[in-house]
C-alpha cells in the first residue's frame, strides 16, 4: 500500500498458471509509467472533463500459479493489514480451481476485492459468472489478448475504485458510528427524559393522592376549616364543620371575604391580618366569630400558608371552644361556691356557739323573772333577736351544706300539694299560681321540710320578679339526662331524675347578673329587703341531696328554675311524729358534758345543775376520758360537741366510752355536723343543733334518760 495516503492502494494480486503472463502484467503495471497525458485521457474516461489531477504511484505485483496459492496470499496480505486492492484472474488454471471458483474463495476472505477475470475462451458466459458469483459491481472481464493501454487504465481505475470504496466504507463506518453515538446519545436523552416524565408522573400522581388526601381530610375533619385565597382572603373552601360553625352554606360563602360576611366579631381582627402579612405564625389565638344568626361563638384561631393547585392559599382553623370557656366559668362557680360554703360553715358553728350562749343564758333568766317584770319584755326582745339569728346562721348552713337532714322518702304530688296551701297565703293575689304534679307517683329521698323551703324560696323569687302580677308555675316530672346533656353542664350527670320547675313570666335577670345569683349575701333588691341568702340557701338544699340546678331566663320574658334530684324506688312513707317528751321538775342522774366553748360549757353546766343533775365537765376529750376513768359507772349520759381541738372528736369519744358501758346514752351536739343523718341513729344517740335554748337540751336529755337501755 503507497505511503501517501493510508487509502492508496496499489498492491495487485496476478492469479495464472502461466508464468509469461505473469511477466506481460510486471512490464505493463511495474516496468514503467504512463505519461500524464495518458493518464489524463484515462482520468478524463472514467472521472470526466472536470477530474482532477493526482499523484500516479507504483504497483506492486504479486502472483500465483494456482488459485489456492492465490487465496493463501489474500490472506497473508489481510493478516499483515496490506489487503489487495485488484486481482486479475484466469479463467482456467488446470489441476486446480478455475478462475469462477477461485475468485468465490478470494470473495469468501476479502469481499471489497476488486477482480478483472482475464480469460481467452469462451467457457463461462457472463450470465453463467453471474449465476455462480453473483451479480456484483467489483467485477470485470478481459480478453485475451489484451492491450497494455486498456490493462494499465484497469489497474489504476480499479484501484483508485477500490480505494473510493474504502473512504466511503470508512465515512460509511463513521457515520454509523456517529449515527450510534447520536443514537446512544438520543437513547440516553429519551430513556432520561422518560425518567423525568416518569418522576414527574409519580410526583404528579403523589400530588393527586396527597390532593386526595387533603381534601378528604378537610372535608370529613369535625374541626371547621376553611381555605382562603391569599392575598385577596376570599373563601375558596370550607368544610361541613365551617359550614355549622358560620350557619353559611358553601354556596353562600365561597367567593366571598370575611369582611362580606360579617364573621369577625373580634375587634383585634387587624392584628391577625398583620401577622399574616409579616409571615408571623397564628396559633391558637382567640378570636370570636359571628353567625349568619347573628349568635357570638368563641374560638382558638389558627391560620397556616399552603400551596393548592399551585394557588398560594391561608388554611383557616377555627376550634370552637364556646362550650368549654362556658363549662370552665360553670366550674370556677362551683369553685367558687365550694370556698364561701366552707366559709360561711366556720362563720355558721361560731355564730351558733355564741347563740347558744346567749338563747341559753337569756332561757335561765326569762324563767327566773316573774312574768310581770320590767325586764321580762327585754328579754324577750333579745330572745327575739337571737332566733332571727339563729334562723339567718341556718340559711348559712343550709348553703353550705353542712345542716343536718333527716332523710326519708318524699313523694312529690304530695309535696306540692301541701306546698300549694302554703303558697296561696304567701304570694298574694295578684299573681297566678298554677301547681302541676306529676302524673305518676315520683319519690325522692330527701328531707322533706327543706325541699319546701327551696320550693318556697324560689317561688318568693318568683314573686318579687313579678311586682305587676303574673303567672307562677310549679312542676314536677320525671326525666332521663343524656350524656350529651350531662356533657353541657359539669354538675349534672346521667340518669333517672325528678325535675321541679319553677317559672315566671317576670321582668327576668340581666346576663350580667345571672352568674352571681346563687352567691349568699347577693341580692340586686334595695336595701333592707332582702339578705341575699334565699338562692344560696336553695342551692346548698339542692347540693346536699346530689342534685344540681339550671335557669334560663331572658330579659322581659321571665325566668325558669329546673331542679334535678335523684329518683328513689322505695315508697313515700309519712315521717312519724316524735311523742312530746315531760321535762322533769328535779332529776338526779350523772351527765358528762364534753364543749370546747366557754361560753357553752359554762350555761350547760348551770342549767343542768339547777335541776338536779350531777354534772362533770370538759373542755375536750382528754380531759373527759380523764373524768370516765374515775367516774365512769356512774355517768348515765354523754353529751358531747362533735368538732373539738385535741384530736378526740365527739364520735370517736363516743365509740370509746359506749365500747366500755354499751347502756350509756349519747347526745351529739354542734353548730353543724355533716356526719350525721336522723334516720341513720341508733336509738341511744341523738343529735342536738346549736343554737339551742334551756327547754330543748333539758327535753333532749329526758327523751335519751327515759328510754328503756338498748342491753
Amino acid at each position: 500500500m503507497s505511503s501517501d495516503s493510508p487509502l492508496r492502494n496499489h498492491r495487485i494480486l496476478v492469479v495464472d498458471d502461466n508464468t509469461s503472463i505473469h511477466a506481460d502484467f510486471r512490464k505493463i503495471l511495474g516496468g514503467g509509467q504512463p505519461t500524464d497525458e495518458t493518464i489524463a485521457r484515462a482520468k478524463t474516461f472514467f472521472f470526466g472533463d472536470d477530474a482532477p489531477p493526482s499523484a500516479l504511484a507504483p504497483f506492486t505485483i504479486d502472483v500465483a500459479l494456482q488459485g489456492s496459492e492465490g487465496l493463501q496470499k489474500v490472506q497473508q496480505a489481510l493478516a499483515a493489514g496490506e489487503p489487495y486492492a485488484l486481482a486479475f484472474v484466469d479463467i482456467r488454471m488446470p489441476p486446480g480451481w478455475d478462475g469462477v471458483e477461485t475468485i468465490a474463495r478470494l470473495w469468501q476472505e476479502q469481499p471489497g476485492l476488486q477482480v478483472v477475470v482475464c480469460t481467452a475462451h469462451s467457457d463461462y458466459s457472463w450470465a453463467d459468472m453471474i449465476r455462480k458469483l453473483g451479480v456484483s459491481d467489483n467485477l470485470l472481464v478481459l480478453k485475451k489478448p489484451f492491450d497494455n493501454i486498456e490493462v494499465l487504465q484497469l489497474a489504476h481505475a480499479l484501484c483508485e475504485k477500490w480505494s473510493l470504496q474504502q473512504q466511503l466504507q470508512m465515512q460509511l463506518r463513521a457515520l454509523d458510528a456517529e449515527v450510534s453515538n447520536r443514537t446512544a446519545e438520543l437513547q440516553a436523552t429519551n430513556t432520561q427524559l422518560q425518567r423525568e416524565i416518569d418522576e414527574r408522573r409519580q410526583v404528579e400522581q403523589a400530588l393527586l393522592v396527597s390532593e386526595e388526601r387533603f381534601s378528604k381530610a378537610f372535608e370529613a375533619n369535625p374541626i371547621p376549616l376553611a381555605l382562603l385565597s391569599y392575598p385577596s382572603r376570599r373563601l375558596t373552601a370550607g368544610n361541613q364543620g365551617f359550614a355549622t360553625l358560620t350557619g353559611y352554606r358553601p354556596d353562600e360563602f365561597v367567593g366571598r371575604t370575611i369582611a362580606e360576611l360579617q364573621l369577625d366579631a373580634d375587634a383585634s381582627g387587624p392584628d391577625v391580618w398583620r401577622q399574616v402579612e409579616f409571615n408571623q405564625p397564628v396559633r391558637s389565638r382567640p378570636a370570636r366569630l359571628r353567625t349568619k344568626t347573628g349568635a357570638v361563638r368563641d374560638l382558638l384561631l389558627s391560620l397556616e400558608f399552603l400551596q393548592v393547585q399551585n394557588q398560594r392559599c391561608l388554611l383557616v382553623i377555627a376550634i370552637d371552644v364556646t362550650e368549654q370557656l362556658e363549662l370552665e366559668r360553670q366550674l370556677r362557680h362551683s369553685q367558687k361556691m365550694e370556698a364561701i360554703g366552707e366559709l360561711a360553715a366556720g362563720i355558721a358553728h361560731d355564730f351558733n356557739n355564741m347563740l347558744t350562749v346567749i338563747q341559753g343564758n337569756t332561757s335561765i333568766v326569762r324563767e327566773r323573772l316573774e312574768r310581770h317584770s320590767p325586764h321580762h319584755e327585754l328579754l324577750e326582745t333579745v330572745a327575739s333577736a337571737a332566733e332571727r339569728s339563729a334562723k339567718l346562721v341556718n340559711q348559712l348552713l343550709t348553703f353550705s351544706r353542712k345542716q343536718v337532714l333527716e332523710v326519708q322518702p318524699v313523694e312529690a304530688g304530695k309535696l306540692l300539694g301541701t306546698l300549694r296551701d302554703m303558697l296561696s297565703r304567701v304570694i298574694g293575689e295578684q299573681i297566678t299560681v298554677r301547681v302541676l304534679p306529676p302524673t305518676a307517683s315520683l319519690a325522692i329521698s330527701a328531707d322533706a321540710g327543706m325541699i319546701e323551703q327551696m320550693l318556697m324560696n324560689l317561688a318568693i323569687n318568683a314573686r318579687d320578679a313579678m311586682p305587676d302580677g303574673g303567672t307562677l308555675t310549679i312542676g314536677a316530672t320525671a326525666v332521663n339526662i343524656t350524656p350529651a346533656h350531662a356533657a353541657s353542664n359539669p354538675e349534672a350527670r346521667p340518669g333517672s331524675f325528678l325535675c321541679f320547675s319553677v317559672a315566671d313570666n317576670g321582668h327576668g335577670i340581666a346576663p350580667e347578673v345571672l352568674p352571681r345569683i346563687f352567691d349568699p349575701f347577693f341580692t340586686t333588691k334595695p336595701t333592707g329587703q332582702g339578705t341575699g341568702l334565699g338562692l344560696a340557701t336553695v342551692y346548698g338544699i339542692i347540693k346536699q341531696h346530689e342534685g344540681w340546678i339550671e335557669v334560663q331566663s331572658a330579659i322581659g320574658q321571665g325566668t325558669t328554675f329546673r331542679v334535678f334530684l335523684p329518683l328513689t324506688t322505695l315508697p313515700s312513707v309519712e315521717p312519724p311524729r316524735p311523742a312530746p317528751v315531760a321535762t322533769a321538775a328535779r332529776c338526779s342522774e350523772t351527765i358528762l358534758v364534753v364543749e370546747d366553748e366557754p361560753g357553752v360549757r359554762m350555761f350547760v353546766t348551770r342549767l343542768l345543775g339547777s335541776r338536779g343533775y350531777t354534772v362533770l365537765a370538759a373542755s375536750d376529750g382528754i380531759e373527759a376520758l380523764e373524768h370516765w376513768a374515775r367516774h365512769g359507772p356512774s355517768i348515765d349520759l354523754l353529751l358531747t360537741d362533735v368538732v373539738m381541738p385535741g384530736g378526740i372528736t365527739g364520735h370517736q369519744l363516743a365509740a370509746t366510752l359506749l365500747r366500755q358501758k354499751p347502756s350509756l346514752k349519747v347526745i351529739f351536739t354542734s353548730g353543724y355536723n355533716p356526719q350525721t343523718a336522723g334516720s341513720s341513729r341508733p336509738p341511744s344517740h341523738s343529735y342536738l343543733a346549736k343554737p339551742y335554748d334551756a327547754s330543748a337540751l333539758l327535753q333532749a336529755l329526758r327523751a335519751q334518760l327515759d328510754q328503756r337501755s338498748v342491753p
